[in-house]
């Protein structure tokens, strides 16, 4: 049996000033880093044999606060842009808001919401899920498979690509999934990776 642990980032200053950040490397708030050091106390009790992360800054960091105030040091860490949020192309620094008045509500709401349609110059979630779900099968389900307990550090969109593999959810489940800042999610898994249960603490 092995245990998967999915973390999205803490809340970032893109986060609380309402931008899209895709993958401009933006830190975390003051808000972000409390809710990675609450993160890491709630894990504090599970073994974690070693932890995956994006390549970005507030992922990254979430990561190494989140294993100081879990006690758990020197865990190998290995880090990958095929975990990196989704691309938002033009979208990258733009205000959520002023972005629905200059393009319309409802494209914008598409970009954002859909599973396959791309904002400009962007990626998808199916984009996505594209990079994201092959280092994920190659390199994590191993480690899972081997009996290993795995931390992945990650952003809502890679997570959402990775939840929508693991619970086998539609294109249309996975679009109602929301996935909070800095609030582990445990999956128990047996032998052939099926889930045994679910805990978000």
């Amino acid at each position: 049996m092995a245990q998967l642990i999915l973390l999205r980032h803490g809340e970032s200053q893109w986060n609380l000033e309402n931008r899209f950040t895709g993958w401009v490397d933006v830190p975390l708030s003051e808000r972000g880093i409390r809710e990675a050091e609450s993160a890491g106390r709630k894990i504090k009790g599970l073994k974690i044999d070693c932890a995956y992360t994006s390549v970005l800054k507030r992922a990254i960091d979430t990561l190494e606060l989140a294993l100081i105030h879990a006690e758990k040091n020197g865990i190998p860490i290995s880090k990958n842009q095929a975990l990196n949020e989704r691309h938002y192309g033009d979208l990258q620094g733009l205000n959520k808001e002023e972005t629905a008045k200059k393009f319309g509500k409802e494209k914008v709401h598409l970009w954002r919401r859909s599973y396959d349609v791309a904002p400009p110059g962007g990626e998808s979630l199916k984009d996505t899920a594209q990079r994201t779900l092959p280092y994920f099968k190659e390199l994590i389900l191993k480690d899972l498979r081997d009996g290993k307990n795995i931390l992945i550090s990650a952003h809502g969109n890679s997570l959402r690509s990775i939840v929508m593999e693991l619970e086998k959810l539609t294109p249309e489940e996975i679009l109602k999934v929301e996935i909070p800042t800095g609030v582990p999610i445990i999956y128990e898994l047996d032998s052939n990776l099926k889930i045994l249960s679910k805990k978000i603490l």
